[in-house]
């Protein structure tokens, strides 16, 4: 049965609009709405932020043996039940216990709807439409950062649990139109049994310099993504109403990133085009250490957030180019693996520094040093690739 590569990118965006979109960036600018309602204490807020990452770090290892052992469909439908549960869960104020299972759930199956639901998508259309269809996939992410910017603080002054309310409502429509329309319908990739001897060779080399630029970029974009309205909003004295004002400009950044990353991707090549990519957000998450002008926080939020899915976009682009369709899924979630750990790792040893140092400054520092790291491999894969 042919497919049709809109509605499967559109799917494939639902998946990522849900499992990275809303259950994990919706999160970020309820924080100050969580603190003032006295549901959580600041660093209690920010350590369950930390423990949804650490969930997509279980889940990104666990999605493609689940996969193995009980095929994409049951995954995803799982990691769609999930995600919609997690919501309607964290509407009520039970403690931090219940909290905190329902984030590490909820990230777990964000990984998995990720790992799963992307190649799902990419590794069944032709190569000449993966950027496009790959615009779509990841344009879930930067809508949901848009929707969580725009919405989430709305939403936050009748409550924190009608913002989770409304959002699972949401979601359910959504998982419900994925799942119906086009996951319930996949079928295995022809070649998805084929032996692993009679792979061609992969270009080892390049692949694993894109995962580690892929993982470096995960722990530096933490602090714009788990601490940006807070740092505005309370460290620069300039209060909840301006912190969502720029957090609005990160979504806007965020809903134009894949749709960059795509155009950018069709003329230079995936590669190339993540190269630049994470050079230009080194330079803008390094911005805020030279200026906290209002016109510095602008361009930092917007360039930050289009090249949060612009990078994801870029990086999953280049695994699918350089693997054939039927390695896609374990690859990719290699690559995922590689995210979630330097991003967890990075989101709980910042959590944990914030209180010693007293500012969000240097973790912007530390930031900033692995999105250089990250560039460089990005360029020595160039040449990897091209041996």
């Amino acid at each position: 049965m042919a497919v049709s590569a809109t509605r499967l990118g559109l799917a494939g965006g639902i998946a990522t609009l849900l499992g990275i979109g809303m259950a994990r960036f919706a999160y970020t600018p309820l924080i100050p709405a969580l603190v003032e309602a006295d549901w959580f204490s600041i660093h209690g807020a920010n350590y369950l932020g930390a423990i949804n990452l650490l969930g997509y770090l279980i889940g990104a290892a666990g999605a493609h043996p689940a996969t193995r052992g009980f095929g994409a469909r049951a995954v995803l439908a799982a990691a769609l039940g999930v995600t919609v549960a997690s919501f309607y869960a964290c509407a009520l104020d039970w403690g931090v216990v219940w909290y905190g299972v329902w984030r590490l759930a909820c990230g777990a199956s964000g990984a998995a709807l990720v790992v799963v639901g992307v190649p799902a998508a990419l590794s069944r259309v032709a190569p000449a439409e993966r950027p496009t269809t790959g615009a779509l996939v990841f344009s879930g992410i930067g809508l949901g950062i848009a929707a969580s910017g725009t919405l989430v603080p709305w939403l936050a002054e009748h409550g924190v649990a009608v913002t989770w309310l409304a959002m699972a409502l949401l979601a359910t429509g959504l998982a419900a139109w994925a799942w119906l329309d086009q996951f319930r319908n996949l079928v295995p990739l022809a070649h998805e049994q084929t032996d692993a001897h009679r792979d061609p060779r992969l270009p080892v080399a390049a692949i694993a310099l894109v995962m580690i630029a892929y993982g470096l970029d995960a722990a530096g974009f933490v602090p714009h993504t788990l601490f940006w309205v807070d740092y505005i909003a309370r460290e620069l004295d300039r209060g909840l109403a301006a912190g969502s004002r720029y957090w609005i400009v990160f979504g806007v950044g965020a809903a134009c990133g894949p749709w960059v990353a795509g155009a950018l991707a069709r003329r230079l090549g995936f590669r190339v085009a993540l190269a630049i990519a994470l050079a230009v957000k080194t330079a803008a998450v390094a911005l805020v250490l030279v200026s906290q002008a209002p016109i510095a926080l602008v361009v930092s939020s917007y360039l930050v957030g289009m090249l949060v899915p612009g990078v994801v976009t870029l990086t999953s682009g280049s695994i699918a180019a350089l693997t054939p369709a039927h390695r896609q899924q374990q690859l990719w979630g290699w690559a995922t693996l590689s995210f979630a750990l330097l991003q967890a790792i990075a989101a709980y040893g910042m959590s944990w520094a914030y209180t010693p140092l007293g500012s969000y400054l240097p973790l912007f520092g530390a930031a900033a040093v692995a999105l250089a790291l990250a560039t460089l491999a990005a360029i020595v894969a160039i040449r990897a690739s091209d041996q």
